[in-house]
């Protein structure tokens, strides 16, 4: 088992060192504290929007291509990424090229230069990306029901922002956020690896003890409660009725996602899971039908979700509602207990077999609930669970009250209603 060599330094950033001796690979990924969590209406989609620009060129490495050809000349597997809560950026390289793959990441994250002519340019490539999620029906069903959830604030906004606040952001208002967000205190590095705890170190020591303390603002908590349930139909010529339905549960620091986290495995994931035996296998309606958490710094939610045939929407709905209540009403056996909870934990040990599915793993969880927890201590938690815990978080949790449902397909707004009342739980 790996251990995990944390540290603080006196400017607030924090650091985790994973070494790996046997790895193949190093990853180093830094993680900053910028997300649609921080942003305002006006400047919606400008943490996503600095993401792309930190690869448009450093002092060091005048042009975009400077950046990307010196990684992929050392064979490098890299991306940044822009949630909720954070941004992340990360290269994974052999070790021979760790160094300097550590130096480039670094100098984009430090001294990205956000060149004019390079943010006019990257508008028109991020509207493209807006739009492209636009048509794509799995996409959008789900960052609708995020809308439906939580209305017009930060949990209900898309991380790319719109097109009109894309059009309208100036490179003033990234250097004032870049400013604002890319300091210490919010800054996370992760070295995970063939790497040496001290080598790794002295990286990070030579490039961001520098770094500005800053402030650690925090994010809108917005108001989620509802009291009643709500539907929202998107009318599109497709042939295939795509739907998401989602409850309002707890952030990612509560003891209770590890109750929820089970329910779901139980509902919808893998290929024994009861959705999937009753809408896929027995009622041969869906392709892809499932059930997964969205966990977040200050909220959560359950969603479930499914692909299906248009004319057997009405039976799924009804089939989807019954397992709700089944869960609710019933305990979950003992056998079917024991293999979700065995499957729960070998699917989250091979999560963790390379230096950035580690990397990973662990900035999200300081970045989120602000501790490294071991996987043994995880899975502790989770097998801790009973099936009285599980029936309770159901009975919280699934309720009308809580429930969304969004769908995308040849409907109007008129069916939302009658989809609802389908959903009896």
């Amino acid at each position: 088992m790996h251990h995990v060599h944390q540290k603080e330094y006196k400017n607030g950033l924090r650091v985790l060192v994973i070494p790996l001796p046997d790895a193949l690979s190093v990853t180093t990924a830094v993680f900053v504290e910028a997300g649609t969590a921080y942003e305002q209406k006006h400047n919606n989609g400008i943490s996503h929007f600095l993401e792309h620009m930190c690869f448009k060129g450093t002092p060091r490495r005048p042009l975009p291509i400077d950046v990307t050809a010196a990684l992929e000349g050392m064979g490098a597997s890299y991306n940044a990424f822009t949630s909720r809560d954070m941004t992340g950026y990360h290269v994974k390289v052999a070790p021979k090229y760790a160094a300097r793959a550590f130096d480039i990441i670094a100098d984009i994250y430090l001294h990205a230069m956000v060149p004019e002519q390079e943010i006019e340019k990257e508008k028109g490539v991020i509207i493209e990306e807006i739009r492209m999620y636009e048509d794509e029906p799995r996409a959008k069903v789900s960052e609708t029901l995020e809308s439906l959830l939580y209305g017009d604030q930060p949990a209900g906004w898309h991380i790319a922002g719109t097109p009109d606040t894309v059009r309208a952001t100036t490179r003033e208002a990234f250097i004032k956020y870049r400013d604002t967000h890319y300091v210490a205190s919010k800054t996370i590095v992760v070295i995970a690896g063939a790497v040496d705890v001290r080598t790794a170190q002295q990286w990070i020591e030579k490039y961001f003890t520098n770094l500005s303390r800053g402030k650690r603002q925090k994010n809108e908590v917005g108001s989620y409660k509802h009291t009643k349930p709500s539907a929202r139909a998107i009318h599109r010529a497709l042939d295939q009725t795509h739907f998401a339905l989602g409850f309002h549960t707890v952030p990612l620091a509560d003891k209770r996602r590890f109750a929820l986290s089970l329910l779901a495995k139980v509902l919808g994931s893998g290929m024994s899971s009861r959705l999937f035996q009753k809408v896929r296998e027995e009622m041969g309606a869906a392709y892809y039908i499932g059930a997964a958490n969205n966990f977040f710094k200050t909220h959560g939610y359950l969603e479930v979700y499914g692909g299906l045939n248009h004319e057997k929407v009405p039976v799924v709905l009804r089939a989807v509602a019954n397992e709700l209540r089944r869960m609710k009403e019933t305990l979950v056996p003992d056998n079917e207990l024991k293999r979700v909870k065995d499957y729960t934990a070998g699917k989250f040990l091979l999560s963790l077999e390379t230096s950035d599915d580690l990397a990973f793993s662990y900035g999200q969880d300081l970045i989120e609930t602000g501790k490294v927890e071991t996987p043994a201590q995880a899975i502790a938690r989770m097998r801790a669970v009973t099936a009285t815990d599980i029936r309770r978080v159901a009975q919280e949790f699934l309720t009308p009250q809580r429930m969304n449902l969004t769908f995308i397909g040849p409907y109007q707004k008129t069916d939302e209603e009658k989809f609802l009342k389908m959903l009896t739980i």
